[in-house]
């Protein structure tokens, strides 16, 4: 078989090749680009650190003012909360205040009002008891036939409506 024959004679010169091939691709890889290679991922992880690192102190800085706006915003509030309770303070006092005007008003008027219904009351019984007085007297006069004085009429009007 001549294939067979061959192969001894191109046997060597493929391993020949080979090791050619591969020692030149193990020196311009391995010991050319690698490196290069390492180096950026090297750099890399270090700027990946770096930025972490940072971020890390930008949050611990952003946490402090944010705490430091907490207290301030807290403290401005118990501040608003106190003005509003001396608002409402002062307010309730006013309007108490105004209240008690108000009333003392109402009670004057009031007594003003029954003043003048008990008067108004005193005269509309004296009305009464005149026109009743003169009622008697004529209801008397014609049931009766008889004259009787106002006084006399008067008096038992009174006595009648006690």
């Amino acid at each position: 078989m001549p294939q067979i024959s061959q192969l001894a004679a191109t046997y060597a010169s493929q391993v020949f090749w080979l090791l050619i091939f591969f020692g030149l691709t193990y020196f311009v890889i391995g010991r050319g680009m690698v490196p290069k290679v390492m180096d950026t991922v090297a750099m890399r992880d270090k700027q990946i650190a770096d930025d972490l690192s940072s971020a890390e102190a930008a949050r611990r800085a952003a946490d402090e003012q944010e705490e430091a706006w907490r207290e301030r915003e807290n403290e401005n509030r118990a501040r608003a909360q106190e003005l509003i309770a001396e608002a409402k303070a002062k307010a309730a006092a006013e309007t108490e205040a105004r209240l008690g005007r108000a009333q003392t008003g109402i009670d004057a008027t009031l007594e003003a009002a029954e003043a003048r219904i008990a008067e108004a009351r005193e005269k509309a019984a004296a009305e009464i008891e005149g026109i009743a007085a003169e009622a008697t007297q004529s209801i008397v006069a014609r049931v009766a036939g008889l004259t009787v004085d106002d006084t006399t009429a008067r008096s038992a009007v009174r006595k009648e409506l006690a």
